[in-house]
């Protein structure tokens, strides 16, 4: 995985008042791309461009960049800007982490040309030109908040046949699923999945694990399938991976391991409906726009690559179950733009979003979307096949979060 970064977040004294502004995540973050064979590459748009350091403080008003004094430096941005992606481009740069509220480099608000410190919503001038080639920009402040810790440990969701990751973990402290708040007492897992929280570590990097689910299918509603979710965020967990099996559909996808980028609830509810779910969130008027973190899964896709892992990406159907798909149902899916099918996912992912975590839905397609002879014991066998990928997959992100 190669990544660019701003050099001031490395520690390279190079901000307009001759200072650096060094981020601890970030510098982690670049320490694990380089152990794990990625390049780094550091910019400063401003002194790219020609700008010294220091030098006036500089703002956006309208399409340009002027200085407190109105000095316009719209060409030095602009120049600065086009080295950078030159750079960006020279490295194949998925993924970029810029200096968050910068003329240059402010990646969703940026100072509104009066110099009070007013932030507006916007993008800066190098920003604007890494996200046109296709580039995700973040800045200092998602890495961060991505970031585990022991207050902070990431929650990992396992669907069938994808449980055995759980074994991998150094434990601390394991609960039954009994003791969570709201989770059903009477529930009972289907193959494939186990009902004990694991609280611990996986390659020092502090995770909790569930190692199974409900399902709407089995009569539950959208608060107990979410409940594994309230759950993880009252620990601190901010980060949540969810694992599910799904079935592919054909022309959009294939038997293998994917990424999730959005979903269609076909599910016909939702955990915001229910007042178990209201009391721990402000609104049920929740936007899901980057439902699934950006970040999250280009650092997946960075993983992948590096370890020679196939990874496709596609929307996720979230539909209720238990049967499988028609023929028909298939065909309408690939119509509305879906890639997976799948009878988990939508609830939890909407509640871990309504929450303010950071997701990342990782799916193994175990078959066609509507192919002869799918049964559950099928879905267990082909995720048998594909366990020692996912649990690469998932190591990598984990190592990129530390």
């Amino acid at each position: 995985m190669n990544i660019v970064i701003s050099r001031c977040l490395l520690g390279e004294r190079c901000r307009y008042d001759g200072a650096a502004r060094p981020s601890c995540a970030v510098r982690a973050l670049a320490r694990a791309v380089r152990e794990a064979g990625g390049t780094v590459v550091a910019v400063c748009p401003e002194m790219d461009g020609g700008l010294p350091c220091p030098r006036p403080a500089a703002e956006i008003r309208g399409e340009r960049v002027v200085t407190r004094e109105g000095a316009d430096v719209t060409e030095a941005y602009r120049l600065g800007a086009a080295r950078a992606l030159d750079r960006a481009r020279h490295i194949s740069a998925p993924l970029a982490v810029l200096k968050a509220k910068s003329p240059a480099c402010g990646s969703t608000l940026v100072y509104d040309g009066s110099f009070t410190g007013r932030l507006v919503r916007g993008q800066g001038v190098c920003t604007r030109a890494l996200a046109r080639e296709g580039i995700i920009v973040v800045d200092e402040n998602v890495v961060n908040a991505c970031r585990a810790s022991m207050e902070h440990p990431v929650a990992i969701v396992l669907g069938s046949g994808l449980g055995a990751l759980a074994s991998l973990v150094k434990p601390v402290r394991r609960m039954p699923y009994a003791d969570i708040e709201g989770f059903p007492a009477a529930a009972r897992p289907v193959a494939g999945h186990r009902f004990e929280v694991t609280v611990g570590t996986l390659d020092d990097v502090p995770v909790v694990v569930y190692p199974g689910r409900v399902h709407l299918y089995q009569g539950y509603g959208p608060a107990q399938v979410s409940s594994l979710v309230r759950h993880a965020h009252k620990l601190g967990c901010r980060d949540i991976v969810f694992a599910c099996s799904t079935g592919a559909v054909a022309g959009r996808a294939h038997v293998g391991l994917g990424l999730v980028t959005d979903h269609i609830n076909l599910t016909g509810t939702n955990p915001l409906i229910e007042d178990e779910d209201l009391s721990v969130v402000e609104s049920p008027f929740v936007g899901l726009t980057d439902t699934y973190t950006p970040y999250l899964r280009e650092l997946a896709l960075g993983v992948a690559g590096d370890e020679g892992i196939e990874l496709q990406q596609g929307v996720y159907a979230g539909l209720l179950g238990p049967s499988f798909e028609t023929g028909a149902e298939v065909a309408a899916l690939g119509v509305l733009g879906a890639s997976f099918a799948g009878m988990s996912l939508v609830c939890e992912a909407i509640m871990a979003h309504a929450l303010g975590m950071n997701v990342l839905g990782i799916t193994l397609a175990a078959n066609m979307a509507g192919a002869a002879g799918v049964t559950h014991e099928s879905v267990l066998d082909v995720a048998h096949d594909y366990e020692d990928d996912f649990e690469r997959l998932v190591r990598g992100v984990l190592a990129r979060l530390r």
